[in-house]
């Protein structure tokens, strides 16, 4: 049981500086210096308010700015903590303890930095939430014949999420539960494809998506991308589906702006396409204001595909569709004949998270902690760096030249790294790397730009 502390705090009222900037700064300067170490729990904002006989909001505000800061963090039910992060570099076992929240299955090799895209961080989590949400899912009798829209509950909730998360105006009645976004993605596939049929993917993009059209039966058609992400003037006009990620695209890192969002719609609605919006890293900015969905723009011409893999891990299994009720119900008679199915203990943990807010508290947390990582990467790298203002990767712009070399390199002193040539359909035109910083500790990600820095080669060599 971890005790809470008494703090030495006290306030100045006549000194000028507002009373939360001063606890906050008492605060700040106790955990620099050691006074409050790792681990360790604070007062409650009732608690402290009252020992300092100020008003709980300004304990509250003092709080949330060292949050803001990473010094804190926070567990529901549980109180308020001195974050293992928070630690200087320099004082005496900051690097050991971080170092012990690295055990991600992936590092199977002792000291190996793994630093491929597409692998958020799993070790960090409220474990109370979590047994809470699969208390209440061992609660829930099996259904005879799962719903293939998803359990109405949830339906309700993944809809209120979108509104409030992503601005998206949609019901419950346009939503379906899936697995992932890549079942999602082959489910839509199922519906509108086959032979005879022509699909888009972005060039270069995500490769399950060429491989989900391909399955079905549809020839690819890889469709160029920029630094803002997918060309419309490039695309054809036979297309039936067109599947792209504005938020981030990946892996290049572009932004789809207003502008060509309006003008890839027109062109949706011109040729009769349908356009298939992988959320993809929405959650997840830094810096600038998430751009409204395609969906919301024009919810007859748009599928929105979104999924828990990146905010709660791949292993939790949910993700939604969104499209036009027509679209959503021949989705659905397409699903039940494929016997597809999203587990219904698995909806009913996400819909307690959802209800109780811990899945919110957590997106906060992790949009802090990214935050800090992206950071990293940009201080060690950023001549390089595209793409960095969402999500959890970066593309590092190199000669095509000197990327084999430096990956090979870097593998060979323990530093996993992906390229852009395997995201191409056709022969690459983008070359760098493609530096995944989801599942790596920042001491990790330090070690690792340290390394890709000093194989890049100097300008002019």
């Amino acid at each position: 049981m971890r005790q809470t502390i008494d703090l030495p705090l006290v306030v100045d009222r006549d000194c000028g500086v507002p009373l939360a900037v001063q606890v906050a700064g008492q605060l700040r300067e106790a955990m620099r210096t050691g006074g409050l170490k790792a681990g360790e729990r604070l007062p409650s904002t009732r608690g402290l308010a009252a020992l300092l006989g100020v008003s709980r909001t300004v304990v509250t505000d003092a709080y949330q700015q060292l949050y803001a800061e990473g010094w804190l963090d926070g567990r529901h039910g549980s109180g308020t903590y001195v974050a293992d992060e928070a630690l200087p570099y320099d004082r005496p076992g900051a690097r050991a303890v971080e170092a012990r929240r690295v055990r991600h299955h992936e590092q199977a090799r002792p000291g190996v930095v793994d630093l491929r895209p597409g692998r958020p961080w799993v070790l960090d989590y409220d474990t109370a939430a979590w047994r809470r949400a699969w208390r209440s899912a061992g609660e829930l009798a099996p259904d005879a014949y799962p719903d293939p829209y998803g359990h109405p509950e949830l339906r309700e909730l993944l809809a209120d999420h979108l509104r409030r998360a992503r601005a998206v105006p949609v019901g419950a009645g346009n939503v379906m539960v899936t697995r992932s976004t890549g079942n999602g993605l082959d489910l839509i596939a199922a519906t509108l494809l086959g032979p005879g049929t022509k699909a888009g993917v972005e060039e270069p993009g995500w490769r399950a998506a060429r491989h989900i059209f391909a399955s079905r039966g549809a020839q690819v058609v890889p469709c160029p991308v920029d630094e803002q992400g997918v060309i419309v003037e490039a695309l054809p006009d036979d297309l039936r589906v067109l599947y792209t990620t504005p938020a981030h695209q990946f892996p290049v890192g572009g932004r789809l702006p207003i502008p060509r969002r309006e003008k890839l719609l027109a062109w949706a609605r011109r040729t009769g396409a349908i356009v298939v919006e992988d959320d993809y890293d929405a959650e997840f900015r830094y810096d600038v204001a998430p751009l409204p969905a395609l969906y919301g723009l024009d919810p007859e011409r748009v599928v929105l595909l979104g999924t828990l893999s990146k905010s709660l891990g791949p292993d939790v299994g949910l993700g939604w569709l969104v499209a036009p009720a027509d679209l959503l119900d021949a989705v659905a008679e397409r699903r039940v004949l494929l016997a597809d199915r999203t587990s219904g203990p698995v909806q009913r943990a996400v819909t307690t998270l959802l209800e109780r807010g811990d899945l919110d508290r957590h997106l906060r947390r992790m949009r802090l902690e990214y935050a800090r990582r992206r950071a990293v990467i940009v201080e060690a790298l950023g001549p390089y760096v595209r793409g960095d203002t969402a999500g959890l990767h970066v593309m590092l712009a190199l000669p095509a030249e000197v990327v084999p070399g430096l990956v090979r390199q870097a593998g060979e002193r323990g530093v996993l790294l992906n390229t852009t040539e395997p995201h191409h359909l056709g022969p690459p035109r983008v070359h760098g790397i493609v530096l995944g910083y989801g599942s790596a500790s920042r001491a990790d990600l330090r070690r690792g730009c340290a390394v890709i820095r000093e194989l890049i080669p100097p300008e002019g060599a």
